[in-house]
């Protein structure tokens, strides 16, 4: 029965897709370094309205994506956002009952992390291209962007079905 099937895998793909390309967008140099995590984001997003069916193994997979497409470390991300996958997993229950200041003060500390552990292993193989304290920028803007994040991708999954 069509009905008892998960549907919209082709919907979360191009919202990845989607934040791929803002992850890419030329910004002048001031601005790079306070881009936000929109691959990262969206994936926390879709673990958090789809826990049973987006998890690690899509963390995974979306970090390679990402280390192929900004040309880092290959594993890097992977492992960094199958991390952030798993932590949303965990308290994910807890994440969907906070206020809208707390998410962004979860969403600030989870990319904080994801982005620190990315920059150990850029540093544990030598390829170190930024200070770390520039993840407190990036941290902040993505906590900055959720709200709007999340609006849009819920509008999206009402408007296609995603379940």
């Amino acid at each position: 029965m069509r009905g008892d099937r998960p549907s919209g895998t082709g919907v979360i793909i191009v919202s990845l897709l989607i934040a791929a390309l803002l992850e890419v967008v030329p910004l002048p140099e001031a601005l790079n370094w306070v881009r936000p995590e929109w691959m990262l984001l969206v994936l926390v997003y879709w673990v958090l309205a789809l826990p049973r069916r987006i998890g690690v193994l899509w963390g995974f997979g979306v970090g390679l994506y990402h280390d192929v497409l900004v040309g880092t470390t290959l594993g890097q991300w992977g492992l960094a956002f199958a991390l952030g996958a798993y932590v949303m997993l965990a308290a994910y229950k807890r994440m969907r009952v906070f206020t809208s200041i707390q998410q962004c003060a979860v969403v600030f500390l989870l990319v904080g992390t994801v982005s620190l552990l990315a920059y150990m292993v850029q540093e544990s193989v030598g390829r170190t291209l930024y200070p770390p304290y520039t993840i407190l920028y990036a941290s902040f803007t993505s906590a900055l962007f959720w709200r709007p994040v999340c609006a849009v991708l819920r509008w999206v999954q009402l408007r296609f079905l995603v379940r």
